[in-house]
This record gives structure tokens, C-alpha cells and sequence, in this order.
């Protein structure tokens, strides 16, 4: 089975920094995509930054020039990496990725994790 763990979340203050991880473990062949999604209490989820096998990287207009999303393909791993927090960033961000779980597969699939508090207050 596979798992997407992420970590790195936490409480700062505005203008503060943090740096998230999610590392996909289990049955992979192949990782198409990697991307982080976050949704606050009353809002729809949304997509903040992805970065496929080839590189692509996109960005929600919210977050331009304030995140950076990287990857390390040989750990399966995506980061995300926040400066400049603001309130309004303040949302349980989750980690997605589209995975091929077997080499004998044709078969691509979207695995989520359990996500990860992000608080930016006083």
C-alpha cells in the first residue's frame, strides 16, 4: 500500500517561515505528480503549488513569490517551502501525488495524505 506522510507544520508568527516535507513510501513504480492542496475551516480546497516528473511547477496566484515548491525524486519526496506567512494562509495543507504502483501496471492513481496544520497568527 502506499502512504503519504507530511510534516514540517506548525504555529508561527506573520512573516514568519516554515517547510514542509511529504514522502511517498510503499509500492511505487513511478510518480507522475506531487502536489500540496490546503483548505481552511469554511473554505473550498484549493490547490497551492504541484510539480510533475518533468519538472512543470504552478502555483496558486495567492502564494506567487512566497512558496517554492522543489522535489527529490530519488526519496519521493516534495517540499514546500512558505516565507512571508500571512494569516490567511492558515489551512491543514495535504499532500497529493499520482502514482503508478507497479512496473507490470498501466494503472496511475491519486493517493492523499493525512495532512498537516499550518497556523500563522500573533
Amino acid at each position: 500500500q502506499v502512504q503519504l506522510v507530511e510534516s514540517g507544520g506548525g504555529l508561527v508568527q506573520p512573516g514568519g517561515s516554515l517547510r514542509l516535507s511529504c514522502t511517498a513510501s510503499g509500492s511505487i513504480a513511478s510518480i507522475n505528480y506531487m502536489g500540496w492542496y490546503r483548505q481552511a475551516p469554511g473554505q473550498e480546497r484549493e490547490l497551492v503549488a504541484s510539480i510533475t516528473s518533468g519538472g512543470e511547477i504552478q502555483y496558486a496566484d495567492s502564494v506567487k513569490g512566497r512558496f517554492t515548491v522543489s522535489r527529490d525524486s530519488a526519496k519521493n519526496t516534495v517540499f514546500l517551502q512558505m516565507n512571508s506567512l500571512k494569516p490567511e494562509d492558515t489551512a491543514v495543507y495535504c499532500c497529493n501525488a499520482n502514482i503508478r504502483r507497479s512496473v507490470y501496471s498501466l494503472t496511475w492513481s491519486n493517493y492523499w495524505g493525512q495532512g498537516t496544520q499550518v497556523t500563522v497568527s500573533s
